[in-house]
């Protein structure tokens, strides 16, 4: 089918790799499997996927090495699939440019909501339900020190640069910049960066906050210690 998402889902285990594949293909979605890191990045390039899994754990190409090999050829969500809730992993991949992970062993229908949730925010990343409903995007352009973010180009400007950013780093900033001068805490960032209607992993709001801050300056979001972040007006 035409419209069916196209997953690349990088995993060494061959049970894991083939049942999960099986699953994802009875939801919907066409599924490209690959056993270890090399092969799955020229799969990546010679495809291009709509979203890849990758394993932390990956022979030749460990998945974090994937995943920043990803990152600098494309924006394209990348959710790593880790054995173990280990901080070093999941910080390192999402250090990487990971969107989100997931913990290993995982409940298909939970790995199937998190992908489709990684796919609905990159499928509206240009923000509109924000502009609505904070009416930010009448003036198009908001202005933070020298900082400018066009909320309907889905443009970022530093002194006058154009600034890159990966489609969560933009939602995140859009997030901010609709409330500047309001402290938001990393449940609502979550809820409303994330798309979780349910608790999950604040250590995933952290590494994105500091991956924009490199980007748009280290001052330019402030942590409110206890409550959260906000966006220095």
């Amino acid at each position: 089918m035409p419209d069916q998402t196209h997953v690349l889902f990088v995993e060494d285990d061959d049970v894991i790799r083939e049942a999960t594949q099986l699953a994802l293909e009875r939801d919907g979605f066409a599924v490209t499997a690959m056993p270890d890191g090399l092969s799955g990045l020229e799969s990546f390039r010679a495809d291009r996927p709509d979203i890849a899994l990758l394993d932390v754990m990956l022979p030749g190409l460990d998945g974090v090495s994937l995943c920043r090999r990803i990152r600098d050829e494309s924006t394209v969500p990348v959710i790593m699939l880790s054995a173990r809730a280990d901080s070093i992993d999941v910080v390192l991949g999402l250090e990487a440019g990971a969107d989100d992970y997931v913990t290993k062993p995982f409940d298909g229908a939970v790995l199937v909501a998190r992908i489709r949730a990684v796919l609905r925010r990159f499928g509206h990343a240009a923000g509109d339900d924000r502009a609505e409903d904070t009416g930010a995007a009448e003036g198009g352009v908001l202005t933070f020190g020298d900082l400018e973010v066009d909320t309907e180009g889905m443009e970022v400007r530093r002194a006058g640069r154009p600034v890159a950013l990966t489609p969560t780093e933009m939602r995140l900033l859009l997030e901010f910049s609709t409330a500047p001068g309001t402290v938001l805490s990393r449940d609502r960032l979550l809820e409303r960066v994330w798309d979780y209607g349910w608790g999950g992993d604040t250590r995933v709001v952290d590494v994105h906050v500091q991956r924009l801050r490199t980007k748009i300056g280290q001052d330019r979001v402030e942590t409110v210690r206890g409550f959260g972040y906000k966006l220095k007006a």
